[in-house]
């Protein structure tokens, strides 16, 4: 019998276009374990909403595993650190004699596999690591200087010339290998700090979620955009109240489905091509490719790992301390109904459509000129499909600190985002129902008698003072 092979899992919860899995299958027999590293990703803002989703991800691989009869090992851990101890454990138990995993990029996740890496070498056994969740390896697509790129389009444009089958083909699903005498651990409920309040819709059934768990669900919500929405992409995306988006965005963070899957699927709808062809297919693939640029822009600047920002002298800047102005922000009650419906939205549902974190990311860091550092921490508390390195370039593109090629002045006006995203302000009817009674055009702004009739409040700050404010800010960076 050929020997053992140990796969960790991690953000990637599927059997399907397994790079990692679908390797060490072919070199003996798989065990597949899983760290839980709960006080870890509290300490990188994971929170219920994230950790739930993950956990019941986590459930959902078990049973695709077992499909295959391979059992999965689960382990509850303190943090990374205690990683190698509890993977060697494994690996001696069940005589591995390799560990395969797909590599991720943060700095601390970078950190933690080079540990385990060194801890299994030093034992003399294999670790063998794999490129899954990008297509490029970071340092692969590099300027003609041999650096980084920092401005997405030069990076997309490079990635389009060079991405070509190697980087598209889906790894092979192992077959169903022959019965070990293992089973799969028992998977322990999650303590009651960690079990989302908003990711079922009122049922603690995974069926009944709003964000049901597993590739199967994640190849269902694929079929059903590319069915559906995918041709509109283009020219629907932006508009919050219509469901224009894939909605895949926590499936790929959690890799209950890869970037792989979702790119030959838009290469099926659209004759062979990625850029070039239907509109909206192709619109969406540089979506696609805006992940995995900033998952570069993490490891090519690894301060951004460390609340540093990208633009070094943007460290200067002079932001303010408001407790008040922020919760307001948090609770959606700053008079800006555009920017109170999305936060109400993210509260209430854990997610937040993107045009609107955009919105409400530079309402923050630009008309309240609160450090975006607090505004990326909350983000990262509620959202289910947190992502670390999309969320942290997301938030440093709102707050001009990040890789935005446009100058400091780019500045949204809430209400003309309004107005022109949410035209018949439907969306703002949805999640403020205290405005939902006035007519549409006046739901972008309610005049003062409006709010006192309605009970919304005054806005906290004027846009034209607020714009001034924060340009003053950049300029005395000098």
């Amino acid at each position: 019998m050929s020997p053992t092979q140990l796969v960790w899992f991690r953000n990637d919860l599927r059997t399907l276009d397994h790079s990692a899995l679908s390797a060490a299958a072919r070199k003996g027999p798989v065990i597949g374990i899983y760290l839980a590293c709960r006080h870890q990703w509290r300490r990188h803002d994971h929170g219920a909403n994230k950790i739930s989703f993950l956990h019941r991800g986590v459930i959902a691989l078990q049973k695709a595993l077992a499909e295959l009869d391979i059992p999965l090992l689960y382990r509850d851990i303190e943090d990374f650190g205690a990683a190698p101890k509890a993977l060697l454990e494994a690996a001696r138990r069940y005589e591995a004699q390799a560990l395969h995993f797909n590599r991720e990029y943060p700095l601390d996740e970078r950190e933690r596999d080079a540990r385990v890496s060194e801890a299994f070498a030093h034992e003399g056994l294999a670790v063998h690591a794999y490129t899954d969740a990008i297509a490029f390896e970071p340092g692969e697509l590099l300027t003609g200087q041999g650096e980084y790129y920092k401005v997405f389009t030069p990076f997309a444009k490079a990635w389009h010339q060079r991405v070509g089958a190697d980087q598209l083909a889906l790894r092979e699903t192992p077959p169903r290998q022959a019965r070990l005498e293992i089973s799969s651990d028992p998977i322990p409920e999650l303590p009651e700090r960690d079990r989302s309040a908003v990711v079922f819709s009122g049922s603690a059934s995974a069926e009944d979620s709003s964000w049901p768990a597993g590739q199967e669900a994640a190849a269902d919500r694929l079929s059903r955009f590319l069915q559906r929405r995918a041709r509109r992409y283009k020219d629907d995306r932006d508009f919050p109240a219509i469901a224009g988006t894939s909605e895949l965005s926590a499936y790929l963070s959690a890799g209950m489905i890869s970037h792989r899957q979702c790119l030959q699927a838009v290469m099926a709808n659209n004759g062979g091509h990625l850029g070039d062809g239907d509109a909206g297919l192709t619109s969406w693939v540089n979506e696609l490719i805006w992940r995995e640029f900033y998952q570069h822009i993490a490891v090519g600047f690894p301060r951004v790992c460390r609340h540093r920002p990208f633009k070094l002298e943007t460290d200067r800047l002079s932001w303010r301390h408001s407790d008040r102005d922020f919760e307001a922000w948090c609770e959606g009650r700053t008079g800006f109904p555009l920017v109170d419906a999305a936060m109400r939205q993210l509260v209430a549902t854990g997610w937040m459509h993107n045009r609107l974190r955009m919105v409400t990311a530079m309402f923050l860091s630009k008309h309240l000129l609160l450090d975006w550092r607090r505004g990326e921490a909350f983000f990262m508390q509620q959202l289910v499909d947190g992502d670390f390195a999309s969320n942290n370039g997301g938030w440093q593109w709102a707050a001009s600190t990040g890789t935005d090629a446009a100058p400091y002045f780019r500045i949204f006006n809430p209400t003309t985002q309004s107005r022109r995203f949410d035209p018949d302000a439907e969306f703002i009817a949805r999640w403020l129902p205290e405005l939902a009674g006035l007519p549409a055009k006046s739901r972008h702004q309610p005049n003062a008698e409006q709010r006192r009739q309605t009970g919304y409040p005054p806005a906290i700050v004027d846009h034209e003072r607020a714009r001034e404010r924060a340009l003053e800010a950049f300029k005395n960076l000098g």
